[in-house]
């Protein structure tokens, strides 16, 4: 019990599987950045395909201080729940990631 008379909660697993799923999240994004740059790089080097590796680049950064935040905050007892910003934020890196990748390729 807490000092309010709460009972201490048991999140069992459930924060463990959180941040495995944050894990796996990050190595899928970081793949599709990795994939994105080379091709963006073979290329003759125009100043929009190294535009487009900048942004990439910038927006996989971001993802992954997202997550590792996030992944930070459920090593904690008692984490907090994911905020609508970060989880906007997250999901906003992670579509603009693709689009930018799917530009880039194609």
């Amino acid at each position: 019990m807490t000092a309010s008379g709460t009972p201490d909660r048991d999140a069992g697993l459930q924060p463990e599987r959180t941040r495995l799923a944050w894990r796996r999240t990050t190595l899928a994004c970081s793949v599709t950045a990795v994939l994105a740059l080379r091709t963006a790089l073979r290329g003759p080097g125009s100043p929009v395909e190294v535009g487009g590796a900048a942004v990439i680049a910038l927006i996989w950064l971001a993802f992954l201080a997202i997550a590792h935040h996030r992944m930070r905050q459920l090593a904690s007892p008692r984490p907090q729940p994911l905020t609508p910003r970060a989880a906007l934020a997250a999901v906003t890196c992670t579509v603009a990631l693709s689009l930018f990748a799917m530009t880039v390729i194609f």
